[in-house]
């Protein structure tokens, strides 16, 4: 079965949401140099160029800043270069997601399960495969996925979709005042700006 005729990872992992944000891109490279450059692209670039998104990356690792300051010790290095990928070899407290699956050259989705409203995030620690049916009360799941098709043999298409949905209702009340807050248009910065980079390279290469 090719990719353009199985379904979408999003909705085998995450069918039933509350909030869904999407943004696109057509990308004047083909598919798979557009797929090679995502692989590539620099998060932490998009931060520097997108403050805002920078701001709230900063924001899910504050406390474990905050914890290495009051036990005394130094603050650990981050890294000089964040790529997707990276993101699944971090711990969660430090910006790092799980790798729900991947269809190499069309498709990766990350995925997190938490209480994102909190002023100190609690995380659930949800492997892939528990990841679809995880249904424990006053949590949120949340997918980031991207996808490349071909338009045509130069053109491609390149999609981030951001999608949440929560375990009951409290967690359903407590996510939406989360999400107007403005966490749902930092949402839709960090996925506009990953994909204006990874065209900019696609289109270079």
């Amino acid at each position: 079965m090719s990719h353009e005729t199985e379904r979408p990872l999003l909705d085998e992992l995450l069918p039933v949401y509350d909030v869904s944000d999407t943004v696109a891109t057509a990308v004047q490279a083909s598919a798979a140099a557009t797929w090679d450059a995502l692989m590539r692209a620099d998060l932490l670039e998009v931060g520097r160029r997108k403050p805002l998104v920078g701001l709230l990356s900063a924001v899910r690792v504050l406390p474990e800043m905050i914890t290495d300051l009051l036990r005394g010790g130094p603050r650990r290095p981050g890294p000089t270069r964040l790529r997707l990928r990276d993101l699944t070899e971090i711990p969660m407290g430090q910006g790092g997601w799980v790798l729900l699956g991947e269809r190499p050259g069309a498709e990766i989705a990350l995925g997190l399960v938490g209480k994102f409203w909190l002023p100190v995030i609690t995380y659930r620690d949800v492997k892939a495969d528990a990841f679809p049916t995880f249904a424990e009360p006053g949590f949120a799941k949340t997918i980031y996925a991207l996808t490349v098709r071909p338009i045509d043999a130069e053109r491609s298409l390149l999609t981030g979709t951001m999608r949440t949905a929560t375990t009951d209702a409290s967690a359903h009340r407590w996510f939406q005042r989360y999400w107007t807050l403005g966490v749902g248009s930092g949402a839709h910065l960090l996925a506009n700006g990953l994909l204006e980079m990874t065209r900019e390279l696609a289109e270079r290469s």
